[in-house]
């Protein structure tokens, strides 16, 4: 991706987030400049990747396949002695084309929750022992309270406050329902480790390959420097 790219879409859901007044904590608003003297008091954000992130999965298409978010607080489970937190909380926002890519996840389960604006399509798989994906068998959805069944592959439709809780080894995808707008979503989880803990089929990365064609506007949660 391009850094004006990254800065744009930065600056998309700094608006969104204004405009449903909805408040972040003062790290989020730290400039490149900024990072350049602050101290190890603020090493868990470096150490447990909090911050702005951006992904496009590799593919280089991110109004395509992709979303921005922010990682608003976050253990660290190979530094657990240091960052005892079991426990994780994200921002996303996705526009209306975008879409992130099937994937499960073998440590974490979580709690997706469209906290404002459109609505947002979750499909859902099984797995299968060899760790594909389960086209036939009935997936049960955990909704807000509310357990029932579903067929392999239905996308489950997220109005504002609404959420679905995602088990492990539970495959998803996610996009917004066309005409609905951009969505605001909340995820609650267990730590966070997107170093390890995404497992994508078919197979796509997860950090963009940046070129630098313009001064960052933030950092990402993989640029601070050492203090």
């Amino acid at each position: 991706m391009k850094r004006s790219e990254i800065n744009a879409a930065l600056r998309e859901m700094e608006q969104m987030i204004r405009d449903y007044r909805v408040s972040l904590p003062p790290f989020c608003a730290f400039t490149p400049e900024d990072w350049q003297h602050v101290g190890h008091e603020y090493d868990e954000v470096r150490d447990c990747m909090l911050g702005w992130d951006i992904t496009d999965y590799g593919l280089g298409n991110f109004d395509k396949v992709g979303f921005s978010l922010i990682t608003l607080r976050n253990g660290n489970r190979a530094m657990a002695d240091k960052y005892p937190k079991v426990y994780a909380e994200k921002l996303l926002y996705l526009k209306e084309s975008q879409y992130s890519p099937m994937h499960f996840h073998w440590y974490k389960t979580e709690d997706i929750i469209n906290r404002a604006g459109g609505n947002v399509l979750i499909r859902v798989y099984n797995s299968l022992p060899d760790e594909e994906i389960d086209y036939d068998s009935d997936v049960t959805v955990h909704t807000d309270g509310r357990t029932y069944t579903v067929p392999a592959g239905t996308q489950v439709r997220l109005t504002p406050g609404e959420s679905i809780h995602i088990q492990q080894r539970l495959y998803h995808d996610f996009t917004v329902e066309p005409g609905t707008g951009p969505v605001l979503l909340g995820e609650v989880s267990q730590c966070n480790d997107d170093n390890t803990d995404n497992r994508f089929n078919p197979p796509v990365g997860r950090f963009p390959t940046i070129e630098e064609d313009e001064p960052p506007y933030r950092l990402l949660c993989g640029e601070y420097p050492e203090a």
